[in-house]
């Protein structure tokens, strides 16, 4: 079951006994418990009927007995065990798991990893709980997901104001999300969100960003990628090294699974390499100027000036130095 169904059937008055909320990404799972702090239960009624536990700090005989009282001058009581992977003897917990209160609502927030699936309790789970099992987005769909959030805000944006957003931010959909609140607070009565808002409001340069320069090596405009260099140079906390040659390293490795796509037309292209359909014609872009050896070259280079930019065969060059350097055997 997703976050949004789980939330709805909430707002719809259904609940059921045991919520089990676990997998890799950490954004849903919060969503879900936010709800059940803050709005499941009036405030007067979360004053006697809402208990909160920590697993690092957590005894489990302590949480079933929370979970085994009757609720106070309500219909029903809320459980809350946050960071659930961290509490010890969390096996313990299968007897309550098995015969669970109908009054009360348990709700474990189990993040980073998921439930033994062999185990006892995962079974149980398996039966007796509701269970969310969430796992990381891939990059390909964080542009449509973002968009979705915008429209939540009632606003829109605009194609590059959107890659610019989800390019700098990566795949944190909580600073996603908090940079678009903080945005469509900024924008007063406006209804639409452009490259000089993400500029202004998030920090993101619109000319001067790893976006723009992946481009201007994807163009072999070597001077364009000096100067988006020498502006990183300038303003260290821009685009750091170690972000830059990673991005580089994911848009030259799709550009080389191309030579592999049998029908290199565009739907073909963004099918093979799980890319929004957007970002295609700059990677059939990047295959016509750079031949297979070409791209070949640049994975190596980027290998290479990683290698160096963690001291290993270089102990003194600057990033910029070993960026600029880099551009250039890349475009020789």
């Amino acid at each position: 079951m997703s976050a949004e169904k789980i939330i709805n059937e909430w707002k719809k008055g259904t609940y059921k006994p045991i919520y089990w909320l676990e997998g890799d990404e950490p954004f849903f799972i919060d969503q879900v418990v936010n709800y059940a702090e803050h709005h499941i239960l009036s405030e007067s009624e979360a004053s006697f009927n809402l208990t909160i536990f920590y697993g690092k700090d957590a005894d489990w005989a302590a949480v079933v007995n929370a979970c085994m009282r009757y609720p106070m001058f309500a219909g029903r009581q809320v459980v809350l065990l946050k960071e659930a992977q961290q509490m010890r003897d969390i096996e313990k917990l299968e007897g309550y798991v098995d015969n669970p209160l109908a009054s009360t609502i348990f709700v474990v927030s189990y993040k980073e990893k998921k439930v033994d699936g062999r185990s006892k309790l995962a079974k149980l789970l398996k039966q007796k709980a509701e269970t969310l099992s969430t796992k990381k987005m891939y990059d390909s769909q964080l542009p449509e997901w973002a968009n979705q959030m915008v429209q939540q805000h009632g606003l829109t944006i605009s194609q590059k104001a959107l890659f610019l957003l989800v390019d700098h931010i990566g795949n944190d959909l909580s600073r996603i999300q908090n940079e678009i609140e903080k945005l469509a607070v900024n924008l007063g009565t406006r209804k639409n969100i452009t490259e000089d808002d993400i500029e202004n409001y998030i920090g993101v340069s619109k000319e001067f960003n790893v976006f723009e320069l992946q481009d201007a090596i994807a163009r072999k405009e070597l001077s364009k990628a000096i100067r988006i260099i020498q502006y990183f140079e300038a303003n260290p906390k821009a685009a750091p090294i170690q972000m830059i040659l990673p991005a580089l390293y994911n848009f030259f490795s799709k550009v080389f699974m191309l030579y592999g796509v049998q029908n290199p037309d565009e739907k073909s292209v963004a099918s093979a390499l799980g890319v929004n359909p957007y970002f295609v014609k700059d990677y059939m872009g990047a295959a016509r100027k750079y031949d297979f050896n070409g791209v070949e070259k640049i994975l190596m280079l980027l290998h290479q000036y990683n290698l160096r930019s963690v001291g290993v065969h270089d102990g003194n060059t600057s990033d910029a130095g070993l960026m600029k350097e880099m551009v250039v055997k890349m475009m020789l």
